[in-house]
């Protein structure tokens, strides 16, 4: 699967479903003892078509593990993920093991339709990072809803000559805001304006690496309106005005945030093994000068996107599916899938192996090192009740903010009135 399709998977944020309920596991019983058989439905999100072999050999290993198991691949495309599940939810159809990303595990978690784990699966909980198994918690719930499985992530590229010219150590980006804030000011100042340093706005996910408490903890309402989202959003304003900020940063898009890295007109940028054999043949200047360091935070914590496997909570076999969701999502398995794409296990102890330690002199292998040493203390920063709609209306109102339109504490309450209303919808 080419990076940008799997990329636009993982970090993809649905609408959330319809399907509302009085929450936890109303089905009976999670105790997922018992002997492992009987025919089960594992459900993939858009992986037919590049990992058909894969699959189909981890199906097969899995039924000669557990003779008496019988089980059915199925794989749905990426347009209408979040609709079919809804309607399967809502007609009694949801297969009994299914791909999911955190927000999708929400309201199936509240409808009682997926198994908390916490309960079924304990026993596995140390096999896996800890921010990873804690990315399908849902706020105001108790429990873990989905096993997590592959993980991705991004470090920041950054051109040590804008760096060097401004006088800056280009040995020593910044890994803080604050950091990040005092250079930005700097390269603006010394250039002139005409070099910013990020193209983008801030999203929720800056807000969390900014140490925001984005919602409160009964997940009821957000809270990103807080001082500190409002001091983080008025620094970011404090650079639009100096230039530090692109002009251009309120209708970016990641294509256009590459090209201005790519003619140094933005001195930071994330991006991929991709992009820098890009550079290698369009731009060998900045190649030479690239720089690659961690996602700016101020927690200590980069973000992490994480895909989960479910497992339905009325399924009819419990045993055989927690331990085929498991199966999947084991060290072994997840390893093996991660050398067949760029993503990064979620397992404890596998970004130690030398696939994700050891140099070999390809860029590939230089950005995948880079990503796979900040994932271990990694979190999820978007919350899983965070929707499409949410995100659109933080947008809009970080561009007011940004125009001088409204103030930084107004634009953020208006964002996180907004997004309460929302959430009140999704039931």
């Amino acid at each position: 699967m080419p990076r940008r399709a799997l990329a636009a998977a993982v970090v993809a944020l649905v609408l959330p479903l319809s399907a509302c309920g009085s929450g936890g596991d109303d089905s009976g019983s999670t105790d997922a003892s018992g002997k492992v058989e009987g025919d089960i439905t594992f459900q993939t999100w858009n992986l037919r078509a590049n990992f058909k072999p894969y699959f189909e050999g981890l199906v097969a290993d899995f039924e000669k593990k557990y003779p008496g198991t019988n089980v059915k691949w199925v794989d749905q495309p990426a347009e209408g993920y979040a609709d079919k599940i809804s309607a399967d939810a809502a007609g009694g159809t949801l297969p009994d093991v299914v791909n999911v990303s955190p927000d999708l595990v929400a309201p199936l978690a509240k409808a009682g339709l997926a198994l908390d784990l916490d309960k079924a699966a304990a026993k596995y909980r140390k096999e896996y990072l800890p921010g990873a198994w804690a990315s399908h918690e849902i706020p105001g719930m108790e429990g873990t809803y989905a096993f997590p499985w592959y993980l991705n992530t991004g470090p920041l590229f950054y051109n040590k000559s804008l760096f060097e010219e401004a006088g800056l150590d280009a040995s020593k980006p910044p890994k803080t805001y604050d950091e990040l804030f005092d250079d930005a000011m700097e390269l603006a100042d010394k250039s002139d304006g005409e070099v910013a340093t990020l193209a983008n706005v801030p999203t929720i996910e800056d807000f969390g690496r900014y140490g925001v408490e984005l919602m409160n903890k009964e997940g009821t309402a957000f809270a990103f309106n807080d001082a500190k989202g409002v001091q983080l959003l008025s620094k970011y304003k404090e650079l639009y005005d100096h230039k530090a900020l692109d002009s251009q940063a309120l209708t970016a898009t990641p294509e256009s945030s590459g090209k201005k890295f790519l003619t140094g007109a933005v001195a930071m940028n994330p991006g991929s093994a991709l992009d820098l054999g890009r550079f290698k043949q369009e731009a060998p200047n900045l190649y030479k000068n690239i720089g690659i360091t961690d996602q700016i935070t101020s927690t200590g914590k980069v973000n992490m996107y994480v895909m989960g496997v479910m497992v339905n909570a009325r399924t009819k076999q419990k045993p055989a599916a927690v331990a085929f969701a498991h199966f999947v999502t084991d060290a072994q398995n997840q390893m093996s899938f991660a050398k067949k794409v760029a993503i990064f296990p979620s397992t404890a102890g596998s970004l130690d192996d030398p696939y994700f330690t050891k140099e070999d002199g390809t860029d590939e292998t230089r950005v995948r090192i880079a990503a796979a040493g900040s994932l271990k203390n990694a979190v999820n920063y978007t919350p899983v009740l965070f929707s499409e709609q949410m995100k659109t209306e933080l947008r809009n109102s970080v561009a007011k903010a940004l125009q001088g339109k409204v103030s930084p504490k107004e634009a953020l309450d208006n964002a996180v009135k907004a997004c309460d209303r929302l959430l009140q919808q999704q039931g």
